[in-house]
């Protein structure tokens, strides 16, 4: 995404906002079709899978109880992410302290090809989905907000409350272990 598309949408999201806190409820609605699919994403990223649609709306909740501590240092979509890990890791944490495992589940993915192209893309999405559950935690999720998000490293600093030089390294280091994990 080029610098001035991702600062129209921002702009758009920005002009949402505003439309939904003058009490225009379609402008929430819209906000949510931006920006679910990829918070849906990152949820399942995060090994989420069975509650994706409860975190995802939960995230939305939460973020329209307080769109006034919207500082806009960052976009809108950095900070639904940021929303988003935060309860993960919130439910993660309740989860723990109540004896439940917290296992990462697969995420299915639909094919529109044949049936041998399925089955090499199985075995691809296998072999990639074991080598990313392999990566660091925080690996994992810098990888995931970069490749499938496309987030900059700004924002995935943002988001992971790290730094940019931080999640460059966390990336690079990724990008390598899976690169190895596949050519094994």
């Amino acid at each position: 995404m080029t610098h001035s598309a991702r600062a129209d949408d921002e702009d758009a999201d920005l002009a949402l906002i505003q439309r939904w806190q003058a009490g225009d409820e379609r402008a929430a609605t819209a906000l949510v079709s931006r920006h679910a699919p990829a918070l849906a994403r990152f949820a399942a990223s995060l090994g989420e899978w069975e509650q994706v649609d409860e975190i995802v709306q939960d995230t939305f909740v939460r973020a329209f109880g307080s769109l006034e501590s919207f500082r806009q240092e960052s976009s809108l979509r950095t900070w639904l992410f940021t929303i988003l890990r935060r309860l993960v890791l919130d439910r993660r944490r309740a989860a723990r302290r109540g004896g439940e495992a917290v296992a990462l589940e697969d995420v299915e993915l639909a094919t529109e090809h044949g049936p041998l192209d399925g089955v090499i893309a199985d075995e691809t999405r296998g072999r990639v989905d074991a080598a990313v559950r392999g990566l660091t935690r925080m690996q994992r999720e810098v990888f995931t907000l970069r490749v499938s998000e496309g987030l900059s490293y700004k924002e995935i600093a943002d988001v992971l409350g790290s730094t940019e030089g931080a999640a460059r390294v966390h990336y690079h280091n990724a990008l390598r272990a899976v690169k190895e994990a596949l050519n094994d």
